[in-house]
């Protein structure tokens, strides 16, 4: 089997996609195929007995696409930026020519609609238009204007016939069919009309004056210019991610070679050079320390929070910084084979392979168009075979396909993600496209990072022991923030932080000295210090075997908390501890149980170690997590989790989480995250906010709802307008539907899904509920040592004389019919004593004899059609 990458121009849209995936999957000796939109790629795994790479190219020219096969050059990793911002370019120039093509209708369309329909509402008539005798002059110049527009919307025509012509029908096919056949009747109505001022009849003059449906034509494909606008809109606004990667790596190494150091591009270091890293440089290359020491900051990489001591033997990774001190390492990787390439290299697929999300409209398309043509044929023909005129035919079967226009469908998906997203970003939730929208209303499991994500992303103090009763912890903190003012260690930062906060004042040190990698030295106040890990006390020769062991043990208690201890002996006698670690952020629990309760799975993914994960889980209330995993791991196992049928959001904010941002079905990025987690991201929280996950679900369910019943309102009309264009009451009453009337029920529709999507704007965010508590670290106790306060929600339950109560707010419901279901769903769960439904307030307020959990009444309440926006 061979592998190979194509470059393809010229999809627009999923249904491109499509037609693009399985063309070529139909292929003699083809295995797989993924066609990526975005990047407008295509991987191909064939057979090369059977198929070959121009066999595959024709293919896709074939249905009207570009294809050309990409070179081995393209593919390396020192071109992968400019791959990239060649991508952007594509992406940028079609947005440009779409919007100059929408501009020029909406100018052409301006002047249409004010000839042609102006009068009709009372807007003053130019004098050359007026009376019957200046018809086909009106009439002629609509046609002008018209077939601009339809010649800078022309795509939808060769997109549409070819698409109609290969037997998958798409939207273009339904705008197409609908725009040509207003255009088609008009034309006809124009030759009746000079037939009527040729002959003398002004009777057939005045019925085909008010027959034209010019702005019909253009309405069609210029409403659906704007849909398909901002979906190029969209794509534009896709920063280049995997530039920002790219960029990571520095573009010069210091390496010793023949005895020098030498300063060379980073590309060109070999396995085995000898590589020198000084304070504040980033690692080119993954390799192993050879001599020297240092604190590198992997959490760019690994998601570790804390910067990571580096000495002889140790590992060091590419695209990581070193904070402090100085070393040589022993190139292992280079290339492609470093831990930067690899993750460049998994974004770069997880973006090619993402499955896309099938339209609504465009599933129903492949079906309602066919039906469509061979309803209008029928009409055309069945009304000849019984004696009427063509005209009357033709009439018939025009109506059908007027009012079968695909306006209101072709609204009914932009209008409201447009809304959606507009008031997702008004509480600050930037939803980067359509697609990520209607899908997380599906999502059933979403994988948290810890560093940045759930907690807070910086160390800071949680527990201050002081040994000594008679020493306050206040003079205690002073004393050793005087010490660790000197110090280098990433971990004295935060005890300084903490000593401003209380507001200290910091006494000065003398005689300071720093061991690299071991502590400080130094006299504080007349009391000589010592400060730093165990090994450093351990070296001073300090410690009795008492309070040596009782130390181990109280520091290994902490380790397992998730937690850094530092030692700090005074005068030889241990003077206390002080434990640094990464907080829970304020509202993660609270968005945690709200995620649970929506029925959701919540798994934790971090690079860090067991035991803080454990302390993590246990604080949020997580059920599933997953420690010491590598980038290359997160990215699997969120594949793993599709592979089981999931859908899986994943939420991350450092440059580790984008490969697994990238692979997940919708990827949430954490606002104050590194660039390259937000560009990788679907959906990015600009607050900072883990509740505003909850947030952008709940959204997604009320817009995805809102889409359904655009939907039915887009086909109602048809389902009855259809039999009454076809002429199906005609024998019974004498009732025909013309095609102006079917062009009005069309608009209607379209003015029906409008207003409808704008309902959206009612959407209210949940504030988290409030909570009783005292700030918390990652073992569940407070910053003093004390045991967490038990959290109490106010409006978790109330109880009655009937017993408990919840309030539902369940959207969806639209009839008394709907009422009475949703009742009765809840009736049918047991515990359940009474639900009543307020329609008008869209709550169900449900009554229990014993507990139901919210996911319980949730779930139901959701299998039974519609949306629950909260439970409480």
């Amino acid at each position: 089997m061979k592998e190979e990458k194509y470059q393809v121009t010229g999809m627009t849209c999923a249904a491109c996609q499509a037609n693009v995936t399985r063309t070529v999957g139909k292929l003699c000796g083809v295995e797989e195929v993924n066609v990526n939109l975005l990047s407008g790629q295509m991987q191909v795994v064939y057979d090369e007995k059977k198929m070959n790479g121009d066999m595959i190219i024709n293919a896709v020219t074939e249905i009207g696409y570009g294809a050309s096969m990409k070179t081995a050059t393209e593919e390396s990793k020192s071109n992968i930026h400019k791959e990239w911002e060649a991508r952007k370019l594509r992406v940028d120039e079609e947005q440009k020519v779409m919007k100059k093509r929408l501009l020029y209708s909406v100018l052409l369309l301006i002047p249409l609609m004010y000839i042609a329909m102006g009068p009709m509402v009372g807007l003053p008539s130019v004098p050359i238009f007026e009376g019957m005798e200046n018809a086909l002059i009106l009439a002629l110049t609509q046609l002008f204007i018209t077939l601009p527009i339809l010649f800078l919307n022309k795509h939808f025509y060769q997109s549409g016939f070819k698409a109609l012509m290969k037997r998958v029908p798409n939207m273009d096919s339904l705008v197409a069919m609908g725009s040509s056949a207003s255009l088609l009747y008009g034309i006809f109505a124009i030759y009746r009309m000079a037939y009527g001022f040729g002959h003398g009849d002004m009777n057939v003059v005045c019925e085909y004056a008010h027959a034209l449906y010019f702005e019909s034509a253009a309405m069609i494909v210029t409403l659906v210019t704007v849909g398909k606008y901002l979906e190029a809109k969209s794509k534009a606004r896709t920063s280049d991610a995997l530039g920002k990667l790219v960029d990571l790596a520095p573009k010069t190494a210091t390496v010793i070679r023949d005895g020098k150091e030498q300063s060379i591009p980073a590309e060109q270091v070999v396995i085995g050079d000898r590589v020198v890293i000084r304070p504040g440089e980033r690692i080119p290359v993954d390799g192993v320390v050879m001599e020297g020491y240092g604190f590198v900051d992997q959490s760019a990489i690994t998601g570790e929070s804390i910067p990571v001591e580096k000495k002889t033997g140790d590992t060091v990774i590419s695209a990581t910084m070193n904070k402090n001190g100085s070393f040589r390492f022993k190139a292992s990787k280079v290339g492609d084979d470093t831990t930067l390439a690899q993750i460049i290299r998994l974004v770069d697929e997880a973006g090619n392979t993402k499955a896309p999300i099938a339209r609504m409209a465009d599933k129903v398309s492949s079906v309602f168009v066919p039906v469509v043509i061979v309803i209008a044929t029928v009409t055309a023909v069945v009304w000849i075979l019984t004696g009427q005129s063509f005209e009357f035919a033709l009439t018939n079967a025009i109506s059908v396909l007027v009012i079968s226009c695909p306006c209101a469908l072709g609204l009914a998906t932009p209008v409201a993600i447009m809304v959606g997203t507009g008031k997702a970003a008004e509480y600050g939730i930037l939803i980067k496209s359509a697609e990520s929208l209607e899908t997380l209303h599906k999502i059933d499991t979403i994988v948290l990072d810890k560093t940045g994500t759930i907690t807070v992303g910086q160390p800071m103090v949680t527990d201050i022991y002081v040994a000594n009763d008679n020493m306050e912890k206040n003079i205690f903190l002073a004393e050793a923030t005087a010490l660790e003012m000197g110090s280098e260690h990433p971990l004295a930062s935060a005890i300084v932080e903490k000593a401003k906060a209380e507001g200290l004042e910091i006494p000065s040190v003398e005689d300071f000295e720093m061991v690299l990698g071991r502590g400080v030295k130094g006299i504080v106040n007349g009391a000589k210090y010592l400060a730093g890990n165990l090994a450093f006390i351990q070296e001073n020769h300090i410690l009795t075997e008492g309070v040596e062991q009782k130390l181990k043990n109280d520091m290994e208690a902490l380790a397992k908390a998730g937690k850094t201890p530092l030692v700090f002996f005074k005068d030889g006698k241990l003077a206390g501890i002080i434990s640094v670690a990464d907080t829970v952020r304020e509202d993660s629990k609270v968005a945690i149980e709200n995620m649970k309760a929506m029925g959701i799975q919540v798994v934790m993914l971090t690079g860090d170690n067991s035991h803080t994960a454990e302390a993590i889980r246990k604080s949020v209330g997580i059920e599933r997590v997953i420690a010491d995993v590598l980038p290359t791991e997160k990215e699997a196992c969120i594949r793993k989790l599709q592979e089981k049928g999931h859908t899986v959001a994943m939420v991350g904010d450092g440059i580790n989480d984008a490969p697994a941002l990238t692979r997940a079905d919708v990827g949430i990025a954490i606002g104050a995250g590194m660039d390259i987690a937000l560009d990788s991201a679907d959906v990015v929280l600009m607050k900072d906010s883990l509740y505003d996950v909850v947030t952008a679900m709940k959204l997604s369910r009320s817009v995805i709802a809102n889409i359904r019943l655009n939907l039915f309102w887009a086909f109602f009309y048809n389902i009855l307008g259809i039999p009454v264009a076809a002429g199906l009451l005609f024998p019974i009453w004498g009732l025909r539907l013309s095609p102006m009337i079917g062009s009005a029920a069309m608009s209607f529709s379209s003015v029906c899904v409008v207003l409808n999507a704008l309902r959206l704007r009612l959407f209210k965010k949940e504030e988290p509920q409030k909570k009783e508590t005292v700030s918390v670290d990652a073992t569940g106790k407070d910053m003093d040592g004390r045991n967490e306060t038990v959290q109490k929600s106010d409006l978790e339950k109330k109880k009655g004389s009937n017993g408990m109560e919840k309030v539902m707010v369940v959207e969806g419901m639209a009839c008394g019919h709907c009422k009475a279901n949703v009742e009765k769903t809840l009736m049918a769960l047991e515990g359940v004593t009474s639900a009543v439904v307020d329609l008008e307030k869209k709550e169900a307020v449900v009554t229990m004899a014993e507990e139901v959990s919210n996911e319980v009444l949730t779930n139901a309440v959701t299998e039974a059609g519609y949306t629950v926006v909260s439970c409480q």
